[in-house]
């Protein structure tokens, strides 16, 4: 072979060699590049992941799915996770080996398709997952201190109960040891020689038994028994319907501790309705399927599931088989008042322990607070309105400061929240 011809060849084999490792490297930095380490892009990420992939994703760690911390490595471009966001089903089927690779991985799990995430909306989620996964790990000493601390808290409230039974079992004795030892210096002083006048003293007309029989007494407890009676009477009156504290059992054992506390997954993620209408609704157990269909499979409340919704186990299919799942309501307001989830979740953005206390720590749910008329107009009088940025709001500000100052917060009250119309049909 001619020598000029040999060198031509490598000078076309290094050109392509470097043509190569050039596009590598421009590749790598623009994904680099294209992922935001603004404050406000992560932020918006946080909410999204914390709303819609925290129920199965953690950063650094494995849950129902793999941990998203260096996802931005690991697969092919940018590109392939957005596709995979909004259809993993056809990224499967295209015969994409990584995404078969995850899929058998995790015994065919499918991922939720996210189909109206837009590109931006998908690149905070990689920045707020980046910006997570660049933090460093808490020490364990630091987490032991942690919960040192945590364990040094107050008395319990059962030992203060404890310590109050037994003071007032103490002071009992004291005044029986009291009366014994009055009677017995009674009964030794009448056996000395007295003057009439310690005569009188030692056996005073005025009797513990002669006190209790007189009728300023009498009038006394009487008028005390029946102004605990009125008062107890009202307080039933005034308490009709309302079920604060009540705490069903349901058909089945779910732990809101471990779920929302635990595994911190959103209420918006089971409660959908929150966000779109005036009920919350009970989650559908298609809900449940998108982790339950592969953990947990055993656990006999789960099995109450699948014979809820016909699923067979065994074979992973549906057999059509099914029966609702009777859940006991816990929360229900009369029909004459109305009241719309949405509203208060997206628009005054109230978080839900705010009405239904911490569900993150109960393991059956209960009704933690009022619920009544006067609870809900006292929340629109304490209830400051977030006027910030929203233009909506301009000119009622301005009127508002002109009548009350400008310090003075504008209430809930303050643009109609306590129109009967409001609430009432």
């Amino acid at each position: 072979m001619p020598k000029h011809t040999k060198m031509k060849e490598n000078l076309v084999g290094l050109l392509k060699s470097f043509t190569f490792a050039l596009f590598i490297s421009v590749t790598t930095v623009s994904f680099a590049q294209e992922i935001s380490k603004d404050a406000t892009v992560i932020k918006a990420g946080e909410e999204l992941f914390n709303g819609n992939c925290k129920a199965c994703h953690r950063v650094k760690q494995k849950l129902v799915g793999p941990a998203l911390a260096g996802v931005d490595t690991r697969v092919p471009s940018v590109a392939w996770i957005k596709n995979w966001v909004r259809n993993p089903a056809k990224v499967i089927a295209s015969g994409d080996k990584y995404a078969n690779d995850l899929y058998n991985e995790y015994s065919k799990s499918q991922m939720t398709a996210f189909t109206s995430y837009t590109d931006d909306q998908i690149m905070s989620i990689l920045a707020y997952i980046k910006s997570e996964a660049d933090k460093p790990d808490a020490t364990a000493a630091t987490q032991t201190a942690a919960g040192n601390a945590a364990g040094q808290g107050g008395e319990p409230s059962g030992y203060l109960d404890v310590i109050l039974v037994g003071m007032i079992v103490i002071l009992l004795l004291m005044l029986a040891i009291l009366g014994i030892v009055s009677k017995a210096l009674k009964k030794y002083l009448n056996e000395k020689p007295l003057s009439e006048e310690d005569k009188e003293v030692v056996n005073s007309p005025y009797t513990l038994g002669g006190f209790l029989r007189s009728p300023g007494f009498i009038f006394l407890v009487v008028f005390v028994v029946g102004a605990v009676t009125f008062k107890t009477v009202i307080d039933g009156l005034y308490s009709i319907g309302i079920q604060q504290n009540y705490q069903p059992k349901q058909p089945i054992a779910f732990s809101h501790k471990l779920h929302a506390g635990a595994y911190e997954i959103n209420c918006v993620y089971c409660h959908t309705g929150a966000e779109k209408g005036k009920q919350a609704n009970i989650p559908s157990p298609n809900i449940c399927m998108n982790c339950h269909s592969q953990i947990k499979k055993e656990s006999p409340e789960i099995q109450k599931i699948y014979a809820a919704i016909g699923y067979d186990v065994n074979s992973a299919s549906y057999t059509g088989k099914q029966k609702p799942i009777e859940w006991v309501r816990i929360h229900n307001l009369p029909d004459l008042a109305y009241f719309n989830h949405s509203q208060h979740y997206n628009v005054a953005g109230v978080k839900c322990q705010t009405c239904h206390g911490p569900i993150e720590e109960m393991e059956v749910v209960k009704q933690y607070s009022l619920l009544t008329m006067g609870w809900c107009i006292d929340c629109h009088r304490k209830t400051d309105v977030n006027t910030e940025g929203n233009a909506y709001y301009d000119r009622l500000v301005q009127v508002h400061n002109a009548a009350k100052g400008s310090k003075s917060k504008m209430k809930v009250e303050d643009i109609g929240g306590l129109e009967c119309s409001k609430c009432h049909y």
